[in-house]
């Protein structure tokens, strides 16, 4: 959704900036030559028609100043970077003196600055400057060219906000870029790694675009940081088209997506004869890549709202999501920025809109995934309430026989120690039921119940196995204290009141214990208590019986070799 707004961003500058937002008039008319050498016509300058020829030789460009312009006493000529090998300019003076100044391909020394600019101080004299002549040699387009001549402080102004801007936008993008990449791999989301992918693009194409790039790569100044910017351009494009189709998926036809997909791929097919080339086909070249990148975006468009239309929230998100982008593209088709936003023209623009976007996507991207991790965890909860549930008893909330066995896994994990099994069941419980009532009965097995809850420790659980039985398990306990601590359950559940709808009848127990260490089987202590439990019974009830491990074989149990009722009987 929000992540596929990145492609509007990508298409302003692509449809802004290739397709000839440039011009050939700054501020004062400017007239025209071309010469085989690179050396300045005396003559044959032509104010009026295009240039041509020039890409072979020179194109010379003069612009006169008027006794009333500011710019003569302090005069800064801006030009915005392109593909050219050598550019010359001189600067006339009333007194017939000329300052000349010259920069090469790869080599523009202090002459450029952050936003594009390539910056020429004419030198202060005495006598006021009165024109100006540039040089091109071998310039691929004049479509691109984009010159201004303005007054110093004008210059540093524009200069300082167009370095604040660029530098904002670059350090959002590239923070955007690398946390939307960081959650396409945390939550292997598709889309978000397409879209962190084209913030890292723009990041480059903005560092290469505002000449940021040149502080560790001087030699690229001039066409091989032109040509890099297309190249970045139509690939993000690419990159953002991806994102797009990745984000609606499963909510498009198959068909319409890889529609839309062939047109991304097609511009960045394109974009490879586009980077080489420096000739005057860089303009018609230009004008191609501006149609397919406006088809790219209705195409685009179009899916959102026929997703929006399906009732695809997330297309819905995705149109909200591009207004800004949206906005900005139309005011570069209708609108020609050339040296408006401070030199920047629309790129800029471009490049500002896409940080914030990139950054309100990163939110959007958190809130959404927020959300889902909020309602992941609340399903979580409610899956381990349900799996609590099942592993309770629903009469007394003591645990069930599932449960305890599960408890009793992690209970005695860890190191070897003694561990004791109780296996308590209620005596003469059918007549409570037939005398009193079953709601009786079940008031008993809840105060029961309570009381073995007030029992358990991190060395004691306990649980309801059904019915009137229950059972504990200890750990930890020597034999004396396991025989001091059985008879007082035994005991104290004897002494439990359960008030007068018993008619404060006494309820007693029995109790079969076995004895083994945390590594012995469950089913093995349980048979060897449930047996001590039968003895308990038979012998007369309201007793405590204990079977040692080792005392489990039947021919031991049916000498009662090893079992005694409490107290007293139990061998030394």
């Amino acid at each position: 959704m929000w992540r596929r707004s990145a492609v509007l961003a990508l298409l302003l500058w692509n449809a802004a900036g290739l397709a000839g937002a440039a011009t050939l008039a700054p501020n004062p008319p400017l007239c025209h030559a071309t010469t085989s050498a690179v050396v300045p016509p005396a003559t044959g300058f032509h104010c009026s028609g295009e240039p041509t020829g020039y890409q072979r030789g020179t194109l010379w460009l003069r612009a006169g100043l008027g006794a009333a312009d500011p710019v003569r006493n302090d005069a800064v000529l801006l030009v915005h970077q392109t593909r050219f090998d050598r550019l010359i300019i001189m600067f006339h003076y009333a007194d017939g003196r000329l300052d000349r100044q010259e920069i090469r391909r790869g080599a523009y020394g202090a002459h450029w600055r952050i936003g594009g600019q390539i910056a020429f101080e004419a030198p202060v004299r005495e006598a006021v400057l009165t024109g100006v002549t540039l040089g091109f040699d071998h310039l691929a387009s004049h479509h691109l060219l984009r010159i201004r001549i303005l007054q110093r402080a004008a210059v540093n102004r524009d200069l300082a906000i167009a370095a604040i801007l660029t530098g904002g936008s670059l350090t959002l993008l590239l923070a955007g870029g690398i946390y939307n990449l960081s959650l396409a791999v945390a939550v292997r989301r598709q889309f978000l790694a397409w879209h962190g992918l084209w913030a890292i693009c723009m990041v480059l194409w903005g560092a290469f675009w505002s000449q940021a790039a040149l502080l560790a790569f001087p030699g690229m100044a001039g066409t091989a940081a032109s040509q890099t910017c297309t190249f970045l351009a139509c690939l993000a494009i690419a990159l953002a088209t991806a994102s797009v189709i990745a984000a609606l998926r499963g909510i498009l036809s198959v068909p319409v997506l890889r529609g839309v997909a062939l047109l991304g791929i097609s511009i960045a097919v394109l974009g490879i004869p586009a980077t080489l080339v420096t000739g005057g086909s860089i303009h018609a070249l230009g004008i191609v890549l501006g149609i397919l990148v406006l088809g790219d975006l209705l195409a685009v468009a179009a899916c959102i709202a026929w997703g929006w239309r399906r009732g695809s929230a997330v297309a819905r998100d995705l149109a909200k999501s591009w207004g800004l982008p949206m906005a900005i593209l139309a005011l570069t088709q209708l609108f020609d920025f050339n040296n408006l936003l401070f030199g920047g023209g629309a790129q800029i623009a471009v490049l500002f809109a896409s940080a914030l976007q990139s950054i309100w996507l990163s939110i959007a991207a958190t809130r959404r995934l927020s959300g889902m991790r909020i309602e992941l965890d609340a399903a979580r909860a409610a899956e381990s309430a349900l799996g609590e549930l099942a592993r309770r008893d629903p009469l007394t909330g003591l645990l069930n026989r599932r449960g305890f066995v599960d408890r009793l896994g992690e209970f005695a994990g860890g190191e070897q120690m003694m561990l004791a099994l109780l296996l308590v069941d209620v005596d003469h419980f059918k007549t409570v039921n037939d005398q009193f009532g079953h709601e009786t009965g079940d008031a008993v097995l809840c105060r029961i119940a309570d009381y073995f809850r007030s029992l358990e420790r991190d060395s004691c659980v306990s649980a309801r196995m059904g019915g009137e039985e229950f059972v504990l398990a200890t750990r930890g306990l020597a034999p004396s204290a396991l025989a001091i601590f059985t008879e007082r359950v035994r005991a104290e559940v004897a002494a439990c009141d359960h008030g007068k709808a018993t008619q404060h009848r006494v309820v007693t127990v029995s109790i079969g214990v076995a004895e083994g260490s945390t590594k012995t089987p469950f089913q093995k202590l349980y048979a060897a208590a449930d047996r001590a439990l039968y003895d308990a019974k038979r012998s007369g009830r309201n007793k405590v019986i204990f079977y040692s491990e080792e005392g489990l074989s039947r021919e031991e149990l049916e000498r009662d070799q090893f079992a005694f009722a409490w107290p007293g009987n139990r061998p030394a």
